[in-house]
């Protein structure tokens, strides 16, 4: 791809294919992120999130395929995104021993960053991301989210055009992972765009754009509302006293691929000729003691099973 193509998306890729012998990671990937908004990558484990990331970066290669990013060949020089892109990988990977200052200080070093603007920019990194007062702190002695905060602050030191962050939330606590989500939001109006990858489908509800993968191949790309209007069912939700009892009963009635098991309650997929009351009812006559018994929008979880079942 030449790099002389213009698009009006930040990311543009096209059948991207990687191989680790005769494992297939990426089965012919397509993938548009579009410029300003927080698009998410989400599947689970060995679905090709990182994999897919670590390309775009530029840190491996793929098999074959074709990426602009910001109007560069991304396969062809890879080194012509360097300065236009940030990347945070799943693991923390800044100097230990060095403070938070001076790890912010080091990566503005290492993407030429003028000196006349370090300190400025620095400075307004570390107010945004709440460790200015943490600063002068050595990296071993954060708190996982502080290390992510910090992480976030060093790819953003040379002010990228897109960002690229593989799972910054795994191993996070809730308040810093809440956090995380409030710094990305703000980046929106600086003009970054976001691309984010992440196990947790709630997680990836709050993104303004989702593709979900697995097996390293896109399932299906699409804002939230959008792609709500693929679920063919009517979904409810149950809360009782013995989900498991419930649930034994429930999938006898409508099938196993019909009813799943989210932590204390359950979802039923009801086909549109399907009358809900009548299996709460039946659940009842059976010793069921409900709780709660309501229709609700279906998720990515309850999309992603109904995609990869087929029923």
């Amino acid at each position: 791809m030449s790099s002389s193509i213009s698009s009006p998306d930040v990311v543009e890729v096209k059948n991207l294919v990687k191989k680790f012998g005769d494992i297939v990671a990426l089965g012919g990937v397509d993938l548009n992120v579009k410029k300003g908004i927080i698009h998410a990558l989400v599947g689970p484990d060995g679905a090709g999130k990182t994999t897919l990331l670590r390309i775009l970066a530029g840190i491996m290669t793929p098999a074959s395929g074709e990426i602009n990013i910001v109007g560069c060949d991304v396969v062809g020089n890879p080194e012509s995104i360097k300065g236009k892109i940030g990347y945070l990988s799943q693991r923390f990977s800044l100097n230990p021993v060095l403070t938070v200052r001076e790890n912010i200080e080091f990566f503005a070093s290492l993407y030429k960053v003028p000196r006349t603007e370090r300190g400025p920019r620095a400075e307004k990194l570390l107010a945004f991301s709440r460790l200015a007062g943490f600063k002068d702190r050595q990296a071993i002695h954060l708190s996982g989210g502080m290390k992510q905060k910090l992480s976030l602050c060093c790819a953003l030191i040379h002010t990228p055009r897109l960002l690229l962050l593989d799972e910054p939330t795994t191993g996070v606590d809730p308040i810093s992972r809440r956090e995380l989500w409030e710094i990305l939001y703000d980046l929106l109006g600086d003009g970054v765009t976001v691309l984010i990858s992440t196990p947790y489908m709630d997680e990836a509800e709050r993104a303004g754009m989702i593709t979900l993968l697995h097996k390293g191949r896109s399932i299906f790309t699409g804002e939230m509302q959008s792609l709500r209007s693929r679920y063919k069912y009517s979904l409810y939700e149950l809360i009782s006293e013995n989900n498991h009892h419930a649930f034994d009963i429930a999938s006898g009635r409508l099938g196993k691929d019909r009813v799943m098991l989210f932590g204390d309650r359950l979802h039923l997929a009801f086909e549109k000729s399907e009358i809900p009351s009548s299996l709460k009812n039946y659940l009842e006559d059976s010793g069921v003691r409900i709780t709660s018994f309501q229709a609700i929008n279906p998720g990515l979880e309850d999309l992603f099973i109904q995609e990869l079942t087929g029923v």
